[in-house]
Order: C-alpha cells, then sequence, then structure tokens
C-alpha cells in the first residue's frame, strides 16, 4: 500500500511496506537522479526488520521509499511482490536488494522502471543460475549446518545462526528481534533459475560486507566484479543495514544520483 504520509522510523518498522513524499519544510528535496527507491529484503526476515533504519533515513532525504513484504513462498512469488511494488512508483527507480533478494531483482529488475540495481551482501546469478547454483561457485561460510527445516520444506535459521552468523554485529535486542521475525524460505526457491539477469543491462553497485558469515565475501567480490558493479566494501557482517545503516544509506543515494 502506498500513502503520501510520512512515516516515523517506529512507523516504518511496524508498516513494512511504505512510500511516502516529503512533506516536512526541514526534510531534503532530492535534486538529482532517481527520487524512488524499491527495498528488497532476502531469505530469514521481512522487509520492516531489514531495512526500517535504511528507509527512514532515505524518506528523511526526500526518497519515495517502498519496502517489498517477500512471501518467500518462491522465487516466482517474491518476483511478483517486488514487480506490484515496482508498479506502484511514478517514474524510474534504484531497485536494492539483500542476500536472496539478489536474485528477485536480477529478474524483477528487467521492468523497464528500473534505471539501476544495488546490491548488499546479494547473490547474483549468472545465465540460467539459480541460488544452490550462485553458492555452489564458492565453499560456504558452514551456516547451512544450522539451517532447520520445517515438515512442509521450509528453512529458518535457529537462535545460534542468528547470533553467530546472521546478524552477529547487531545488539542483542536486534539479535532477538530479527529471531522472533524471520520469515523461513520454500527451500524449493533455491531451485528456480534465472535467465537473462537484469544486471546485464542495467548499471550495478554492490557493498561487500567482509565478515560475512552467511555469504562468503570472496563470492560477493568476484560477483561484484563480474557484474561491473560500483562497488565498496563495509567490515559488517551479513546484514548492514543493521549494523552500519548510515553507510548503506550513503551508497544507496550515491547510487540514485548518478541515474
Amino acid at each position: 500500500m502506498s500513502t503520501n504520509k510520512q512515516l516515523s522510523p517506529t512507523a516504518t518498522a511496524e508498516a513494512g511496506v511504505t512510500s511516502s513524499r516529503p512533506q516536512d519544510a526541514n526534510l531534503q528535496s532530492v535534486s538529482k537522479g532517481v527520487k524512488n527507491i524499491v527495498l528488497v529484503h532476502g531469505a530469514f526476515a521481512d522487509g520492516s526488520g531489514s531495512w526500517s533504519k535504511v528507509g527512514a533515513q532515505l524518506q528523511a532525504k526526500g526518497y519515495n521509499v517502498i519496502a517489498v513484504q517477500n512471501p518467500l513462498t518462491s522465487l516466482a512469488d517474491d518476483v511478483a511482490a517486488a514487480k506490484r511494488a515496482i508498479a506502484q512508483m511514478d517514474g524510474p527507480l534504484l531497485l536494492v536488494a539483500h542476500s536472496y533478494g539478489g536474485m528477485v531483482i536480477s529478474e524483477a529488475g528487467k521492468d523497464p522502471k528500473v534505471a539501476g540495481l544495488l546490491y548488499v551482501a546479494a547473490l547474483v546469478p549468472e545465465e540460467g543460475q539459480n541460488a544452490n547454483d550462485v553458492n555452489a561457485a564458492m565453499p560456504t561460510t558452514g551456516v547451512e549446518k544450522e539451517f532447520q527445516v520445517s515438515a512442509d520444506g521450509f528453512v529458518f535459521l535457529s537462535v545460534k545462526a542468528i547470533n553467530e552468523n546472521f546478524v552477529p554485529d547487531a545488539s542483542p535486542e536486534e539479535r532477538k528481534l530479527v529471531y522472533a521475525t524471520q520469515v523461513p524460505l520454500a527451500a524449493l526457491a533455491g531451485e528456480e533459475k534465472v535467465n537473462s539477469p537484469a544486471w546485464k543491462t542495467k548499471p550495478s553497485w554492490f557493498i561487500v560486507a567482509a565478515q560475512d558469515r552467511v555469504i562468503n565475501p570472496d563470492l560477493e567480490r568476484y560477483k561484484a566484479k563480474l557484474i561491473k558493479a560500483t562497488t565498496i566494501e563495509l567490515t559488517s557482517g551479513h546484514v548492514p543495514m543493521i549494523s552500519q545503516p548510515n553507510k548503506v544509506t550513503d551508497f544507496i543515494i550515491k547510487a540514485a544520483q548518478t541515474l
């Protein structure tokens, strides 16, 4: 749902899906580049938990923001959710994704409204690859040893994996909330392939999480180079949007200003 009301950080976290235009005279107007930003979360997360800090900062700078709520029931379903958010925007946009969300934007990013792609510690598929293929390119971090699978085939993380792999550099309170609000990923989503990924035809940016314990940082570096992305490296764990939101926000704005 899109709204013109400027949301507070708390409201942003509760709503998850937000879209706003600057109403306060103290807000900075977007003077160049695209004004629309769509944020896509990854597995074991939701839109509000992943993007509340960054989303609120972007809104304060005058950007129109939507944080997608991926159902994580299949890659196709997640792409459809991203496309609904893209359709809500009134012009060109920057499409941003974290982790498994990189698979989503590599497909959804083919929409003509998408002017550029920004990957945050994300999986980037090459032609015809699925998420399992991407991860198989280099040694894993071992996080898969902590995967727990429900009877109906959904994967979620143990408390240990949240604390030691997923958000080790977050506060204890944040780690508890991340565990409590995680959204399991359908195991079959890892087998769905992406053909003609959007990064082949659109400018890309990448944030490498140098201390990532979910995705191999060397895999992130390799993919960033492969897609010729403008890249920065943060000394962060897998979710820098939580542990280093200011730096993530600044990089997103720089990317948006070039489009």
